[in-house]
């Protein structure tokens, strides 16, 4: 530990110390037996020289493939007519809220893969964990659109051009997304005014609230009953994805058709998996109640979590969809065609 004497610039004033703690950037300020935490310092990342380039090139292709991926998914689905439908109009905003969730804390990571400095300031760890979560909930929020989608559309066809309209859908996706960054900002508030002293290591890969709240100095038990809402909430979209989905396989299953059932169960499946694989990966990583993991653990639920997640998905909706692969098809084969021409 390194301490600066500030001098007195009037006789009245007092002197105080600035120490540096664990790493020459992170700063905390003294005021009298308190330390006032400023910064964070992600532990978990390795140093350059202990191998973090090897981490850090995996991770950047894997980020410009959830990228370009999702970006992809979006334009086609606005680009293609055939795809102009209630369930693909659903699958271009999950697309589009995948590009801004990966972003809020994938290119922080790459950051600290490469770079000595392993810090975060508190006002953009309080700003990564908003923007994470709140983009999470609107996607569970979407996905649980999705299954409502899907149910009138199976269950109820005769009457799903009369329901699920545009605007509908469009209302659908509104709620979702205030639903999404309202639900979060008291928790995020609430933390703002918490002071944060001693140890400033964060012990995960991103900014998150139990590791956060771990680091305050002051009673943090209000967040007992912050988690049993968000538990509620998430409890809540997987009962409603789940029933609806009940209710699907079982009038799939009562189908005369062989082709029919095919077809029926091939519309659901990419929204399926991508649901098992988000709220699997949610209940994992926030549902553990009174369980506690090692750090190795946690580390390997976030990355399942932040990043394997959010790389399958394109997957999903892209190599596994028949209509999707078709979209893209006819998207390259125009402009490779539109460039012959100009040639």
């Amino acid at each position: 530990m390194k301490q600066f004497l500030i001098g007195n610039h009037h006789p009245n004033s007092r002197s105080f110390f600035v120490s540096f703690y664990l790493f020459p950037m992170t700063r905390l300020m003294a005021s009298e037996n308190q330390t006032t935490v400023t910064e964070f310092l992600f532990s978990m990342f390795p140093h350059l020289h202990e191998g973090g380039l090897l981490f850090f090139i995996p991770l950047l292709l894997i980020y410009g493939f959830i990228i370009t991926g999702n970006l992809m998914i979006f334009i086609v689905i606005q680009l293609d007519m055939a795809l102009h439908t209630p369930m693909y109009f659903f699958i271009s905003v999950l697309s589009f809220l995948e590009i801004w969730y990966t972003t809020t804390t994938i290119p922080k990571m790459l950051s600290c893969l490469i770079s000595e400095w392993k810090t975060i300031s508190l006002a953009g760890c309080l700003m990564q964990m908003y923007f994470f979560h709140s983009l999470g909930i609107t996607e569970g929020c979407v996905l649980t659109a999705m299954a409502i989608d899907r149910y009138i559309a199976i269950c109820n066809p005769l009457r799903y051009p009369t329901i699920m309209t545009p605007k509908i859908c469009i209302h659908l996706t509104a709620g979702a997304y205030l639903c999404g960054f309202l639900l979060v900002l008291p928790e995020i508030a609430w933390i703002a005014t918490l002071p944060f002293c001693g140890s400033n290591q964060i012990q995960q890969i991103f900014c998150d609230f139990t590791p956060v709240l771990s680091l305050a100095c002051t009673d943090t038990s209000l967040v007992v009953i912050v988690d049993a809402i968000h538990a509620a909430e998430i409890l809540a979209s997987f009962l409603v994805i789940a029933l609806s989905y009940i209710r699907i396989i079982m009038v799939i299953l009562g189908m005369p058709s062989a082709e029919g059932r095919h077809k029926a169960f091939s519309t659901c499946a990419a929204h399926l998996a991508v649901f098992l694989l988000f709220f699997g990966s949610v209940a994992v990583m926030y549902l553990r109640f009174s369980a506690t993991y090692s750090v190795f653990w946690d580390t390997a639920i976030a990355v399942i979590f932040v990043i394997l997640a959010p790389f399958l998905n394109p997957i999903i909706y892209s190599l596994r969809n028949k209509d999707m692969k078709d979209a893209i098809g006819r998207l390259f084969f125009c402009q490779n065609r539109a460039g012959g021409v100009q040639r």
